[in-house]
């Protein structure tokens, strides 16, 4: 469906899932998704030119969040654009899937959850990025080793793209066993050489000393249940939320760095509260990410990273953790499969 060599997906991360990184991994045979959360939509546009000049003719996707404001824009482009695959998260994705649809496009929705797995399969939605507990900012509440197989059992016509507490061969070749067809590693092509992921953040992934202990999971940061590296910043913003006039002042001022109109802000607040206050906390928690994503500051910034950080050792070249990858992954296929001979 993805038109890629091996199952292997870069997700869609704010200020790390760049042009770069998503050509980088989509010529290693596998297939980048393009994070728009931070851009406008000529950045956007740009950006899609960008991939194809970087990966001609290769499969690449764009990830939109549509609860957050500026993400409808950013779809339309990618429509416009005829982008192969768009990633949909926190929305109905049916507008866009019947757009899609008519270009030979794909929709992947990333599910937390069965009934949301079943609302983006009416909605059109051509494929799941079931995300578990271990993943990076997002994941739900079931892991990766219940979550995926039980959605692969009620959903069996649908591909299924693992994400969650995946960063080797032998994850790989676990989640296909689990009834995934691909799988996605955000905190492992992260930190590799072509991430744009801060140097000192790509170190202290890679630092043996960081282990998969050594992450937060709570709602007090961002307004959504989210997974964040363990250090003094993010355990005080996981303490308590901040009050709402802070939020408010700060999701302003996110808006402004990222040049949304306030008048995009202002209306849902009023009549979606609950709903926007969440996008709010979201907004409000930006400045501390690209502290940590884009200047390395791991004393002020708060770096959202998965469990899978327990197992990341290096910073690789990207072809490079590609091959080795499905490297691993063919040969414990094959001694695994010695184990289940029947005599």
């Amino acid at each position: 469906m993805l038109n890629i060599r091996y199952p292997l997906i870069l997700p869609g991360m704010s200020w790390i899932s760049t042009p770069e990184l998503v050509a980088a991994v989509s010529n290693a045979g596998g297939l980048g998704i393009l994070a728009t959360g931070p851009l406008s939509s000529e950045e956007t546009r740009n950006a899609i030119h960008k991939i194809r000049i970087l990966a001609p003719e290769k499969s690449f996707g764009i990830g939109v969040t549509l609860l957050m404001p500026g993400s409808e824009e950013n779809a339309k482009v990618a429509l416009d654009e005829e982008v192969p695959l768009i990633n949909v998260s926190l929305g109905k994705p049916d507008w866009i899937a019947q757009k899609a649809h008519g270009y030979g496009g794909k929709v992947l929705c990333t599910v937390t959850n069965a009934t949301h797995a079943a609302k983006a399969i009416n909605a059109g939605a051509d494929a799941l990025m079931v995300t578990g507990h271990e993943a990076a900012a997002h994941g739900g509440d079931v892991t990766s080793l219940v979550l995926v197989p039980s959605i692969a059992d009620r959903f069996p016509q649908i591909p299924i793209i693992a994400a969650g507490g995946f960063a080797t061969g032998r994850g790989l070749s676990g989640a296909l066993s689990l009834g995934a067809d691909a799988v996605a590693m955000g905190t492992r092509f992260a930190t590799t050489v072509e991430s744009p992921l801060a140097d000192n953040v790509k170190r202290a992934i890679s630092d043996p000393l960081n282990t998969e202990s050594d992450t937060i999971y709570g709602k007090n940061f961002d307004g959504i249940p989210s997974r964040v590296m363990k250090s003094p910043a993010a355990l005080k913003a996981n303490r308590k939320p901040a009050p709402f006039p802070v939020v408010l002042y700060r999701a302003f001022e996110a808006a402004k760095y990222m040049n949304i109109p306030l008048w995009k802000v202002l209306p849902g607040l009023m009549t979606q509260y609950d709903k926007m206050y969440s996008v709010a906390q979201f907004g409000a928690a930006t400045k501390a990410i690209q502290d940590a994503t884009v200047s390395g500051d791991l004393i002020k910034g708060v770096q959202f990273v998965g469990q899978s950080q327990g197992l990341v050792h290096d910073i690789p070249k990207v072809e490079e953790l590609v091959q080795r990858i499905i490297a691993e992954a063919n040969t414990v296929a094959k001694e695994n499969a010695s184990k289940f001979e029947i005599k």
